[in-house]
């Protein structure tokens, strides 16, 4: 006796071959854009010499949080180069670079639309659930059908994975503004288009700021998997040393994105607080817009009888 089977998978697969057949001019152009980014990127991290890019990381870590971090950052960078990964810490930051800056582009306003929208909010969830669960060795399959082997179906791949903390946490953060401060907003004629910039967004940046530090958490965890499709990096020393039983280069490849990973997430934690210059202009503005609504509260000035106000 025959079992029913559902062919979903056979369903999915004669999807992927109709746009590999109709619309691979469109997927040719996503790699031209994304294989453009990604090598420009690493042109800029790989070209000058290790000392220029560790100074600029050293000094963008004494701006943000301090001398600790500076020298921790010196430390960690060097023992980079001195275990030679260098070369490849940085093709593995251009790729995490490249995939976190589309994903954000693309889940903060996704993130705006479903804090403003209940149906949108409705459908983009049970979207971003599918994406989350479903393991991510999964997403290589059509992605290298779809743009070959490269650094390409890597970003994909990662921007798929690490699109969900960003629109979470941007709705949230949205949700969570005090609605008074909203309301007075709109009382005093501010547009929503105004609103949005000049209140929800300031007062929502804390939360919008910590899921683009998980964005990018995550992105730097899928360099091992882009490593299996031919990305590069420190993805690819981790996988053959796996094929070598190579315990040395595994350690010294894992070393170094950890050292990233932490760099990484240090930088973006600190921006979202107020300790760095630009962390102090967003908790000025975030002070200026919430103490707006006392303004609202204020006992209205009196007048008379005829409409004028009361002069002194």
């Amino acid at each position: 006796m025959n079992e029913f089977r559902l062919p979903l998978g056979d369903l999915v697969e004669v999807f992927v071959d109709f746009l590999t057949e109709h619309l691979g001019f469109i997927f040719d152009f996503i790699r031209f854009i994304f294989a453009g980014a990604f090598e420009f990127v690493d042109l800029v991290l790989v070209s000058p010499p290790f000392y220029v890019i560790l100074a600029l990381a050293a000094g963008l870590a004494l701006i943000t949080r301090g001398w600790k971090f500076f020298a921790g950052t010196i430390i960690g960078l060097l023992l980079i180069v001195g275990v030679g990964q260098w070369e490849n810490a940085m093709d593995t930051l251009a790729l995490v670079l490249v995939a976190s800056l589309i994903a954000m582009a693309v889940s903060i306003p996704l993130g705006i639309l479903a804090a403003k929208s209940q149906v949108a909010s409705a459908i983009i969830r049970p979207i971003l659930d599918f994406m989350q669960t479903m393991p991510a060795f999964v997403y290589l399959i059509p992605a290298l059908i779809l743009f070959g082997l490269g650094e390409v179906p890597g970003i994909v791949a990662t921007i798929i994975f690490s699109l969900a903390p960003g629109v979470r946490l941007t709705e949230l953060g949205i949700r969570g503004v005090d609605p008074e401060v909203v309301e007075a907003g709109s009382a005093f004629g501010a547009s929503p288009g105004r609103i949005l910039r000049q209140i929800q967004l300031p007062l929502a940046m804390p939360t919008i700021m910590a899921g683009i530090n998980q964005v990018i958490m995550l992105s730097l965890s899928m360099v091992v998997i882009a490593g299996m499709v031919g990305a590069g990096g420190l993805g690819q020393q981790v996988i053959t040393s796996l094929n070598r039983i190579d315990i040395a280069l595994g350690f010294e490849a894992g070393l170094a994105v950890v050292i990233l990973a932490i760099f990484l997430d240090r930088l973006t934690a600190a921006l979202g607080k107020g300790s760095t210059p630009i962390g102090r202009i967003l908790a000025a503005r975030r002070s200026r817009t919430s103490g707006s609504p006392a303004a609202t509260h204020a006992a209205p000035a009196p007048v008379e009888p005829s409409g004028e106000p009361v002069r002194a």
